[in-house]
């Protein structure tokens, strides 16, 4: 046991030097694109990135949060973040909520061709969003939902991920939790909200933060959705920023990557918030 403790003692320094080294392999490029929005385009084109930050970063990312641009001159960074916040947040919400109540029919109703219907649900991870998207288009439009916040979220709510997940907890729940809620007199609904909402906790925070990512970061959907400046998204608004063209012919470097700084600050926000839950929620260690 001594000799076991003195070899960890030993290789801490190194485990640790490891560590810091691949965060600053990561970090850097954050960094070098945060100090460069500082800079203007001019010289950014003559100079490439920077390492220190330019004397225009606090005018950059005003100007970037407050001037109306777009092609209607009334779009702004601030609400490309609550559009893409409305999506993440209805992304996530709406699939948990569809793959909880789907799960919970699939473990607990036994209804005949049950087995049958979870592997037709989990099949579709072999339709990806790139595949169905046209059909998918079509529906939306012929519903009357483009330019709007529900039919940016509700197409994408279905999900065989979550639906699998949720369907392995809710296996593992022991039977006398379900025998036990019986004899109480709880129904199926009662069943679900009282008790099998709180023990999935922790499922449910790991499951958010990674559904609330892919619906921020989504920027193929929300581009054939939207024709509007009103719903553009923040991945969206970095792409017209670097493309856009100003009067002397040079794209703003500065404020597309002063559009990436931000774009990167509500999911880091939500993964610091819920770290701990999702991590339990992956080793599925608190049930």
């Amino acid at each position: 046991m001594n000799g076991f403790a003195y070899w960890w003692h030993r290789t801490q320094p190194v485990d640790h030097a490891i560590l810091i080294i691949g965060v600053l392999f990561l970090a850097l490029p954050i960094w070098m694109i945060f100090a460069s929005s500082g800079y203007p385009p001019e010289y950014l084109i003559q100079n490439g990135v920077q390492f220190w930050p330019g004397d225009q970063l606090i005018q950059t990312y005003d100007s970037v949060l407050h001037d109306r641009r777009g092609f209607t001159q009334q779009i702004t960074a601030t609400r490309m973040l609550m559009n893409s916040f409305i999506l993440g947040i209805g992304f996530a919400v709406g699939k948990i909520v569809v793959s909880m109540m789907a799960a919970y029919a699939i473990v607990y109703f036994r209804f005949p061709l049950a087995s049958l219907l979870f592997w037709l649900i989990f099949s579709t991870l072999l339709l990806p969003l790139e595949v169905r998207i046209i059909p998918s288009y079509k529906v939306v439009a012929d519903l009357g939902l483009l330019n709007s916040y529900t039919g940016l979220i509700v197409p994408l709510i279905a999900s065989a991920t979550g639906t699998f997940f949720f369907r392995q907890f809710f296996r593992s729940v022991p039977e006398e939790i379900l025998e036990a809620a019986r004899l109480d007199g709880a129904g199926p609904w009662k069943f679900f909200i009282d008790i099998l909402v709180p023990i999935s906790k922790t499922m449910i925070a790991a499951l958010f933060i990674i559904m609330f990512v892919v619906g921020w970061n989504q920027y193929l959907w929300p581009l054939l959705m939207t024709t509007n400046d009103d719903y553009v998204t923040i991945v969206y608004g970095i792409k017209s920023v670097m493309q856009n063209i100003d009067e002397s012919r040079i794209p703003e470097y500065n404020r597309g990557f002063a559009l990436a700084i931000l774009a990167l600050l509500p999911p880091i926000g939500v993964v610091l918030i819920f770290q701990k839950m999702f991590i339990k929620g992956l080793l599925e260690s608190d049930k």
